[in-house]
């Protein structure tokens, strides 16, 4: 019930006090309004306080709704999948997204595959090179993991995953004028600036079709680590090119076990 000030006439009767005091103001039995004290000075009220009360059921109309979750509710309701395959999950998830989403799976898992080929390379008897072998290796892990993380948020937004096929990498990364070590790392840093243009072209993707949460998840898990890899990489092959091909590639090996250690 609201309660509305008004300074118009009075509909108090006043009482005489049986203590001899001055005379005490009786509310008007009205049910619209109660009306406290005061003289009247020509047309207009002096001292008069007036308080008119609504009901509810009138006051309730003049209430702006902000939010009725018992309304808006029924909308979500009708949304929510009853076919036994589909996700209850899903919101505001593009089929342009999830498409997405389930090509950087097979993009993390095809570097993932290079990296894995180097590795078996560089740990070969004649090659013998284990500061790169390990170095390839986790690298082969580190992408491995990243496509697991998309499959895992694949999941949490109600898409499904679509594993692709890979092809397969090459074996041998020996180089007549480079020679293999620098070869690969060039390589290696190659597929970390290709497999920053397809994040950035899902980032992209996620911004097209509105998807908020999408674009923050690329962007804090993937695109700093990123950034970082290829200056790492880009490190290491200006170092294997100072070096060439000769005795300081088993420095620069060393230096990759030492580290990794």
């Amino acid at each position: 019930m609201s309660l509305t000030l008004s300074p118009s006439s009075s509909s108090v009767t006043p009482q005489k006090s049986s203590f001899g005091g001055p005379a005490l103001a009786r509310p008007s039995k009205s049910n619209n309004f109660l009306n406290v004290g005061g003289r009247k000075n020509g047309n207009v009220s002096s001292g008069r306080l007036v308080i008119f009360a609504k009901n509810e059921a009138n006051n309730r109309a003049t209430m702006e709704a902000v939010f009725e979750p018992f309304e808006e509710v029924k909308k979500e309701l009708l949304l929510v999948p009853t076919a036994p395959h589909a996700s209850l999950a899903r919101q505001k998830y593009s089929d342009q997204s999830e498409a997405a989403i389930n090509e950087q799976i097979n993009v993390e898992y095809n570097v993932s595959y290079v990296y894995h080929a180097m590795y078996a390379y560089f740990d070969r008897d004649n090659v013998a090179l284990k500061g790169l072998a390990k170095f390839f290796q986790e690298s082969s892990e580190e992408e491995r993991q990243h496509a697991e993380m998309l499959m895992d948020y694949q999941n949490k937004r109600g898409g499904k995953v679509k594993l692709q096929s890979m092809l397969m990498p090459f074996s041998e990364f020996d180089h007549a004028e480079k020679g293999e070590a620098l070869h690969a790392m060039e390589l290696a840093l190659a597929l970390e600036k290709l497999n920053n243009e397809k994040l950035l072209k899902l980032h992209r993707i996620a911004n097209e079709n509105n998807d908020v949460h999408l674009a923050d998840y690329v962007e804090s898990e993937f695109l700093t680590e990123q950034v970082e890899a290829i200056k790492k990489i880009s490190e290491y092959v200006a170092q294997l090119r100072r070096i060439g091909a000769g005795h300081g590639v088993w420095h620069f090996d060393q230096m990759l076990l030492n580290d990794m250690a």
